[in-house]
């Protein structure tokens, strides 16, 4: 497999990315098993970029059981934004709830580390007067 610079940041990324929302137990795959041997595979196969978010109910559960012994070799991705409860500062992208939805998804996937944080989609509330900028 040729791999390619993400961005400027001088990390090696697979063509391809695992997207892991059909590893969540609620919404994709039932067996989480299955769902890690998937993993393995295409770990195996050469792809390195893993891509997850904390709002795939436990998808960065499965995923952190999956590269157990694997961390080192793949750049991991998750994101942040998407509601993961009913509290009106369980979403969104306050440092507040960004310094809180880091933590359980380290805790979750089981690593000391997230190579690639991402906002899931725009903050309509913290966005709504302004533009983004391009």
């Amino acid at each position: 497999m040729q791999y390619r610079n993400l961005g400027r940041t001088g990390i090696k990324v697979s063509p391809y990315a695992l997207g892991t929302l059909m590893v969540a137990t609620q919404v994709g795959n039932p067996d989480p098993q299955d769902s890690i041997r998937v993993i393995h595979r295409a770990l195996d196969a050469g792809i390195n970029l893993v891509d997850t978010a904390d709002a795939y109910g436990d998808s960065e559960e499965v995923v952190g059981r999956a590269l157990k012994g694997r961390r080192d070799a793949v750049v991991l991705t998750t994101k942040v934004g998407r509601p993961t409860g009913d509290g009106p500062n369980q979403q969104g992208t306050s440092r507040r709830w960004i310094a809180t939805a880091v933590e359980n998804s380290l805790r979750r996937l089981q690593t000391d580390h997230i190579d690639v944080y991402q906002i899931h989609r725009p903050d309509r509330t913290r966005t709504s007067r302004r533009r983004c900028p391009r």
